[in-house]
C-alpha cells in the first residue's frame, strides 16, 4: 500500500476550511441525521485524508507528541470508547497535541486531538476518557458535517486561510510564524474554533456519557471534569499548566449543563450497576456486561500491560506527557525539589517522570539511581525496564542497555517503543551487522505507519547497513509526513538517478513519485509558499508585497 495518498487532498482541504466558519454560528438550528448534502460536500474519504493533511501539518510545527509508547495508550483508550460508541466501526485516530493549553478538539476523519496540558491536570483515566468520549460524540452525532453544511457560503475565503497556515507552518523553520497563526486568530490549523451549538454541546455529552459507560468507566467523570474545571475558573485560579478558559471557551459549561449530565450518568448508574438482588458489579463485571462490541487490547502495546504488575499505568503516562511536551530542565528541578520536600511526591509515577527528565538532560547515571527502587517494587514492569534501558545507554553502558532492550524485544517483538529504543542503541555506535539487525527488526512495522521518527530511525539503521536506497526512500517517508511534500519530492527523484535501481526499487520510487505528484502541483499552481517549497512565484509573490512576513495566502484559483 502506497504511503502517498494526496490525490485528493486538495478538495478535502477546500471543504476542510468550512469547519472554521461554523465559529459564527448561534443558532441551535439541528439538521436530521439523514438526507443531508453536507455528505456530497465532502465524502467520508476527502474527510480522513483532510485529518490526516491536518495531522502532518501539525507536525510540521511541532504541535505533537509524537511519542510510540504514548501513541500506544491513548489509541488503545481511544478505541475502547469507539468500541462502545454508537458508530464503533467509523474511522477514528487518537493523537496528543504539544500544547499547555487545557484542550481537546474533533476533527474531519474521526481525528481527535488531546492537548498535553488536558492529559496532565487530569486526575485519573476516567476523567481523560470523559473528555475523550465527549469528543467522539460530536463525530457520532456528525456534527462536523452539519457545520459544514451551515457555512457552505464560507469556502473560497476560508480555504484560502487555511492553506496559508498550512504553509506557513510547513518547515521545521517556521519559528515566528507558527505564533503568528495561532495568536493572530489563523490558529484555525488546529480547530479550537469551531464552536459548536449549545445543542450540540448537550448532545454530544449525553453520547458521551452512555458511551463511557459502555465502555466501563465511570459516567460521572465527565460532568465532575467539567465542574472541577469551571470551579477553577470561578475562583480565578488558572493553575501553572493550563489556560482554563480555553477548554470552557470552546465547551461552555452552566450549571443546568453539569446537572443534566449528572443526572444522566446516575441513570445510567442505577440502571446499570446494579444487580437483581441488589449487589453492585464490580469493574470488570460492569465492562463485560455493558460493553456492545468486545474490545480486544492492542497485544504490543505495553503501556496497557503494567497494571497487572500494580502500577497505574494512566498516571506513569500522565508523568511521560509531563516530560516529553516540557522543558526537560526545569522538569527535572520541578521533580527532584519536590521529591526532596513532599513526602507524599514520591510516588512510583514521580520517580519514573524524574527518570525521563534526567535522561532528556543528559543525566542517565541519575536517572539509574532514580529508577532502581521502581523497578525493584516493580520487576515485571515494562514501561519502567524500557526507561531503564534508555538511561544506561545515555549512562554510556550500552551492553547492559542492549540486554536489557533484547530481552524486551523477545517479550514484545512488535512494539514500536522497544523496537525503536532497541534499533537506535544497535545503528549508534554500533557495527553494520548491528544496524542491519535494526532494520530488519523495523521493516515490518513501516507498513500503515504514519509516525517520521519511526522511517527516520528506519532509514538511519538502512543508511549504516549499506543500504542507502532503502535509507533515500524511508526519508522521504519521513519528509512527507511530516508536512514538506517538495523535500520528499527532490529526495525521491534524486534516488531516481541512481544508476545501481534495480527494477523493483525503480518501480517503488516511480511510484511514489507518481502519488505525490497532484499534491505538489496543487500547492505550486496556488503560489503556496512553504520552506520546502521550490517554486520561485512564491518568492516573487512575497516581494510583491502579497505576503505577511511568512504567511503569504496566494491567488484565488477561478
Amino acid at each position: 500500500m502506497s504511503r502517498f495518498t494526496p490525490t485528493r487532498l486538495l478538495t478535502a482541504l477546500l471543504c476542510a476550511g468550512l469547519t472554521f466558519g461554523a465559529a459564527a454560528q448561534d443558532k441551535d438550528v439541528r439538521l436530521p441525521d439523514l438526507g443531508s448534502s453536507a455528505n456530497a460536500l465532502i465524502s467520508p474519504q476527502e474527510a480522513q485524508e483532510y485529518g490526516a493533511a491536518m495531522l502532518r501539518q501539525m507536525r510540521a510545527l511541532d504541535m505533537v507528541v509524537d511519542d510510540p509508547m504514548l501513541d500506544d495508550y491513548i489509541n488503545d483508550l481511544g478505541y475502547r470508547l469507539v468500541s462502545g460508541s454508537e458508530k464503533p466501526k467509523e474511522h477514528f485516530s487518537f493523537f496528543i497535541a504539544k500544547e499547555n493549553v487545557i484542550n481537546a478538539f474533533a476533527a474531519p476523519g474521526g481525528y481527535i486531538a488531546v492537548n498535553s496540558g488536558l492529559i496532565i491536570i487530569t486526575n485519573s483515566e476516567s476523567e481523560l476518557a470523559g473528555v475523550m468520549a465527549h469528543e467522539i460524540g460530536h463525530i457520532t452525532q456528525n456534527h462536523l458535517q452539519r457545520a459544514f453544511e451551515a457555512s457552505k457560503k464560507d469556502t473560497p475565503l476560508m480555504a484560502l486561510i487555511l492553506l496559508g497556515a498550512l504553509a506557513a507552518g510547513a518547515g521545521a523553520g517556521a519559528g515566528d510564524a507558527a505564533g503568528a497563526i495561532l495568536m493572530g486568530g489563523q490558529g484555525m490549523l488546529m480547530q479550537r474554533q469551531i464552536n459548536f451549538t449549545r445543542k450540540d454541546e448537550i448532545e454530544a455529552d449525553r453520547a458521551g456519557i452512555q458511551t463511557l459507560s459502555n465502555a466501563g468507566y465511570d459516567p460521572n467523570a465527565m460532568a465532575s471534569f467539567f465542574g472541577r474545571m469551571e470551579d477553577t475558573l470561578r475562583v480565578g485560579s488558572g493553575g501553572e499548566i493550563g489556560d482554563v478558559p480555553a477548554l470552557l471557551q470552546d465547551h461552555p459549561v452552566s450549571l443546568d449543563r453539569i446537572s443534566d449530565a449528572k443526572a444522566r450518568a446516575g441513570a445510567l448508574i442505577a440502571q446499570q450497576k446494579q444487580r437483581p438482588n441488589g449487589s453492585t458489579l464490580d469493574k470488570s463485571q460492569w465492562e463485560k456486561s455493558t460493553a456492545p462490541i468486545a474490545f480486544v487490547k492492542d497485544p504490543t502495546a505495553i503501556a496497557t500491560r503494567d497494571s497487572k504488575g500494580g502500577l497505574d499505568v494512566y498516571l506513569l503516562m500522565r508523568e511521560r506527557v509531563r516530560v516529553l511536551s516540557g522543558d526537560p530542565g526545569q522538569l527535572a528541578t520541578y521533580y527532584a525539589t519536590n521529591l526532596q520536600n513532599e513526602r507524599g511526591f514520591d510516588t512510583p509515577s514521580n520517580r519514573y517522570g524524574y527518570a525521563l527528565a534526567l535522561i532528556r538532560s543528559n543525566r542517565g547515571s541519575k536517572a539509574i539511581e532514580t529508577l532502581q527502587p521502581v523497578l525493584a517494587a516493580h520487576p515485571d514492569s515494562q514501561v519502567v525496564q524500557l526507561a531503564m534501558a534508555d538511561a544506561k545507554l545515555q549512562a554510556g553502558r550500552r551492553a547492559e542497555a542492549l540486554t536489557l532492550y533484547a530481552g524486551l524485544n523477545q517479550q514484545s517483538p512488535r512494539n514500536r517503543a522497544i523496537a525503536m529504543g532497541y534499533a537506535k542503541a544497535l545503528t549508534d555506535a554500533g557495527s553494520p551487522d548491528e544496524a542491519r539487525q535494526a532494520a530488519t527488526m523495523l521493516m515490518p512495522m513501516l507498513d500503515n505507519n504514519d509516525e517520521p521518527e519511526l522511517y527516520r530511525t528506519y532509514a538511519r539503521a538502512s543508511e549504516k547497513a549499506g543500504d542507502p536506497v532503502r535509507s533515500g526512500e524511508a526519508y522521504a517517508d519521513a519528509s512527507y509526513l511530516s508536512g514538506r511534500p517538495f523535500d520528499a519530492m527532490e529526495q525521491l527523484k534524486s534516488l531516481l538517478k541512481r544508476p545501481d535501481l534495480d527494477y523493483y526499487s525503480r518501480a517503488r520510487i516511480q511510484a511514489r513519485i507518481n502519488d505525490l505528484t497532484p499534491l505538489v502541483m496543487e500547492l505550486r499552481k496556488r503560489r503556496i509558499q512553504t520552506d520546502d517549497n521550490p517554486d520561485g512565484r512564491s518568492q516573487q509573490l512575497q516581494n510583491s508585497g502579497s505576503c505577511q512576513g511568512r504567511l503569504c495566502f496566494g491567488a484565488p484559483v477561478r
